[in-house]
């Protein structure tokens, strides 16, 4: 049976009756757009700890929930279907990634540390109010506090992006992984950075 003259209709059918060679039939028509998507989110990846091997299953992943769950009844296609899932897929991994790489960093981080586009330190926004710093809030349970502080006056969307912030990521990146536009992230990290301001001022 010469499962490559298929449509992709009969072959989901078959890969609902467990038909292996179906399922491979699919992946081989649609690798070309997997690796697409691979290699657009590989230096990202990268940057947070995940190996080409992980994302390349996260992408294996993301196109075997693809096939099981496709409905030809919906208007989308299924490439469009498969490379929805497969991008969700890799972003969910990427951003679980960084909230892991977070909470790893949190404990080490100090009000010396440089956030990436906000491009100053905690430290150096108190400084920029015109006020001497305060230096007690380098300990690290004060750290904690503070970062619960912003976690309180931020919006989930805000944190979403503070969260990213904090690992490195720059905007761009950023916009990437949430499916945002950059100019939105960019306004979210100018609100971040007021909100920080003003908490700061208040802890003094």
């Amino acid at each position: 049976m010469l499962f490559s003259s298929y449509t992709d209709e009969q072959l989901i059918e078959l890969v609902h009756e467990n038909d292996e060679n179906a399922k491979s039939v699919l992946f081989e028509r649609y690798k070309e757009n997997i690796d697409f998507l691979v290699k657009k989110y590989s230096v990202l990846a990268k940057s947070l700890g995940i190996d080409l091997t992980d994302l390349n299953q996260e992408a294996l992943v993301g196109f075997t929930d693809a096939i099981l769950n496709y409905d030809a009844t919906k208007e989308a296609s299924l490439a469009t279907f498969i490379c929805l899932c497969v991008e969700r897929k890799i972003k969910k991994s990427c951003v679980k990634a960084g909230t892991l790489k977070h909470q790893a960093m949190k404990d080490a981080l100090s009000l010396e540390y440089t956030y990436e586009d906000i491009d100053a330190s905690l430290k150096e926004l108190i400084e920029d109010i015109g006020s001497d710093p305060l230096t007690k809030m380098a300990e690290e349970e004060e750290y904690v506090e503070l970062i619960d502080n912003i976690k309180d006056v931020l919006t989930d969307a805000e944190y979403s992006v503070f969260e990213l912030l904090v690992i490195g990521l720059n905007y761009r990146d950023i916009a990437e992984v949430l499916d945002r536009e950059p100019k939105q992230v960019d306004n979210a990290i100018q609100r971040i950075k007021a909100k920080i301001r003003k908490i700061l001022l208040e802890r003094k």
